[in-house]
């Protein structure tokens, strides 16, 4: 009886280990874009301002995607 409650009080400071580990983690890792990666934004966004965005619909992108493959 008192290994099985040893056995859930270590999990339990197992896991609350990790979660801390974690969110450490991720307040301190912080992701930055690249140059590359800021130039393809603003270019994907200046396309947008010059043709204008729509949605395609289902039709559209059926008819758009390689799916039919090659002919031999």
């Amino acid at each position: 009886m008192t290994t099985t409650i040893i056995v859930i009080v270590l999990l339990i400071c197992v896991s609350l280990c990790g979660w801390a580990i974690a969110e450490l983690k991720a307040d301190h890792c912080v992701y930055k874009n690249s140059e590359e990666e800021d130039a393809v934004e603003e270019k994907a966004a200046d396309a947008i301002k010059k043709n204008g965005f729509h949605e395609l619909g289902i039709k559209d992108v059926i008819a758009t995607i390689s799916t039919k493959g090659f002919q031999a």
